[in-house]
């Protein structure tokens, strides 16, 4: 597999490593948008930059028929023209919040979870995620993603960024502390007892190595796809 890096930060540093050891070629490390002249015959972009230039870089990526795994997060705001875009030019777009294995199961387990929790209103839930100082979203894309999963199941109307879940806004709390690659907890608490299921990631190698099945999953096919699909999830 051939793969252009767009963007080469710790992510795309993380990446590359483990692409070389398993006897992928790294085209590019790609620092400006991807054009035709600077891929050198990629396969395939991934693509972990930056919320303010997401966009721009998959749109460019789609327009020269370059299939793109996307990461970054924080500019979803733009995700609904991105996939018209994608099926107007008959490309290959695939976002993730994570691209981690276990972030993934994780996913399906808190759904899972709310759906029998809510069963039980003397339970309140919350979100709370944990990582590093230098992250500039805050809450993570992942803390969105689960959030997203509880909200038609409890009927919130939204999430805020908060230690507490008040009315109908399902509360996010976010920490920042050095070096934490990641940490993700739903919390149900009631009078008695507190209930929590969480994910602990040790290091970038898993949203990497997540990052390169989704590429190699994603060479040869067209549409908008998410790691439901490369996990046979849909």
């Amino acid at each position: 597999m051939k793969i252009a890096l767009v963007g080469y930060g710790k992510m795309g540093k993380a990446i590359e490593k483990i692409a070389v050891a398993q006897g992928h070629i790294i085209t590019a490390k790609l620092e400006e948008k991807p054009a035709q002249k600077n891929i050198n015959g990629a396969d395939v972009a991934i693509e972990f930059t930056t919320p303010a230039s997401a966009f721009e870089n998959v749109k460019a990526c789609l327009e020269i028929g370059l299939p793109v795994v996307c990461g970054t997060t924080a500019w979803l705001d733009k995700l609904p023209e991105t996939l018209e875009i994608c099926r107007k030019l008959n490309g290959a777009f695939l976002y993730a919040s994570n691209y981690s294995l276990g972030v993934n199961l994780f996913f399906e387990i808190n759904k899972r979870v709310a759906e029998i929790m809510q069963k039980y209103p003397e339970y309140s839930v919350r979100l709370e995620e944990i990582h590093h100082t230098e992250k500039k979203d805050a809450p993570s894309g992942t803390a969105i993603t689960l959030a997203e999963s509880i909200l038609p199941i409890y009927g919130f109307d939204d999430w805020k960024l908060s230690e507490k879940t008040e009315g109908n806004l399902l509360g996010i709390e976010a920490k920042r502390i050095e070096n934490v690659a990641g940490t993700h907890l739903t919390l149900y608490s009631s009078e008695v007892d507190e209930i929590e299921i969480k994910h602990t990631a040790h290091s970038r190698k898993g949203f990497a190595m997540g990052a390169l099945l989704a590429a190699k999953w994603l060479i040869g096919k067209h549409g908008v796809f998410s790691m439901k699909d490369v996990l046979g999830f849909n």
